[in-house]
């Protein structure tokens, strides 16, 4: 399943869609079963959710401090998913707990309401996530050099491997480039690759000149088939691959150094696994 939806001409990660829907459903069942009391339910499990939100960016925040520390703003920058679900989850379970021992709402409505989102939002979260198998579509794209000679993904197995989807257009591709541009440099154990979709050679490397002088494997996807295939055309989109090349997770939307770290960890430790 492509990790973003297609609405027209925007395009939202999927992960977005999954929490909408958990919200939805958790609110509508509690309002079904709490009758007359169904605005109790509704204030109690709006709490729960705006305060599972702010748990769960500030245990990011706090984890991840030292990428924050040099310009704090960044804290209020949401566009870069960073959040510790898990974390956020646990605050809105026990705010709820709270809730139902104060008799704040009616206590059958509001834990079948809670016991839904949960549901929903843990095997959402299961279902969305990526097949760890090698990708056919990403086996099989025709991708050039800059200087026109072809090229493929499979030079660069053998490491973890970070796949960028660009454009030169896109000002979140732009925003997030000197983030990758430092992580290549300070990860040398991690493949960068930097696949532009659908742009000229000279156009790309007149951008990288000006911007990233520094920044190694910048590939082209003339066709744009990687976006298609595997964000549904959503960009930026990165591809988190393990040594062998099979996909670990998919992000499509913008990164920050920090939201990057993360996802290095993450497959560092999927490949440690394996």
């Amino acid at each position: 399943m492509s990790p973003a939806l297609r609405l027209g001409p925007l395009v939202f990660p999927i992960e977005l869609a999954l929490l909408v829907a958990t919200a939805a459903v958790g609110l509508l069942a509690g309002r079904l079963l709490a009758g007359t009391r169904a605005e109790d339910v509704g204030r109690v499990l709006w709490r729960c959710l705006l305060l599972g939100l702010l748990v769960a960016r500030l245990a990011f925040v706090w984890q991840y401090r030292d990428h924050f520390l040099q310009d704090p703003l960044k804290i209020l920058d949401l566009r870069d998913g960073g959040w510790t679900g898990l974390a956020g989850l646990a605050a809105a379970l026990l705010y709820g707990a709270y809730a139902v021992l104060r008799h704040r709402a009616p206590r059958r409505a509001l834990l079948v309401a809670m016991a839904l989102s949960t549901a929903i939002w843990l095997g959402g979260g299961r279902l969305l996530a990526p097949s760890t198998q090698t990708q056919p579509q990403l086996a099989g794209l025709s991708l050039q050099q800059l200087d026109g000679a072809p090229a493929a993904l499979a030079a660069f197995h053998g490491k973890p491997t970070v796949v960028n989807l660009w454009a030169s257009w896109c000002p979140p591709c732009r925003r997030e480039m000197p983030a990758f541009e430092q992580a290549q440099a300070a990860n040398p154990d991690i493949h960068f690759v930097f696949l532009n979709q659908g742009e000229a050679a000279a156009t790309v490397r007149q951008y990288l000149d000006e911007h990233a002088p520094s920044l190694a494997n910048a590939l082209l996807d003339p066709a744009g088939d990687a976006s298609r295939q595997m964000s549904n055309r959503g960009l930026p989109a990165t591809l988190f691959l393990d040594a062998q090349g099979r996909l670990i997770d998919v992000r499509v939307g913008e990164l920050s150094s920090a939201t990057l770290a993360q996802r290095l960890e993450s497959i560092r430790a999927a490949d440690a696994r394996n």
